[in-house]
């Protein structure tokens, strides 16, 4: 039994970089499939695919990575709120991510999404994780 699912997302997004693997799979979900379209928005992968299975769907995630230097965009991904510790943020509380070159993903009443999004929105909620 798995705890916490998007810190184990993330976790397998960060090994597969350091490996320098083409794709990551996962067991999928509506939340884990909404953070790698935000990844996809924002250029941090260059796509994402849901793949039916028997009991439950898999969601594969295709990296990406520069032709010229071969570094991912991908730097770093940190889990904020946790199962054991929640963190939750008004509007205009919601943290910039490296001076905004990083992105933070939100979970608030109008769906997940990044936190200049929530910002523009009046919206906080949950911050979820940030990735740069």
């Amino acid at each position: 039994m798995m705890t916490d699912p998007i810190a184990d997302m993330l976790t397998r997004i960060r090994n597969g970089v350091a490996a320098r693997h083409d794709k990551v799979a996962m067991p999928a979900s509506k939340i884990k499939q909404r953070i790698a379209e935000i990844l996809l928005e924002e250029g941090y992968i260059n796509g994402l695919e849901r793949i039916a299975g028997g009991v439950q769907d898999n969601l594969q995630l295709k990296l990406k990575y520069h032709a010229d230097s071969g570094e991912s965009p991908i730097h770093g991904l940190q889990r904020v709120s946790r199962p054991g510790r929640r963190v939750y943020a008004g509007s205009d509380e919601i943290p910039a991510v490296l001076g905004g070159l990083g992105v933070s993903i939100v979970s608030t009443s109008r769906g997940v999404m990044t936190g200049k999004t929530a910002k523009a929105s009046h919206v906080g909620g949950e911050v979820l994780c940030k990735v740069w």
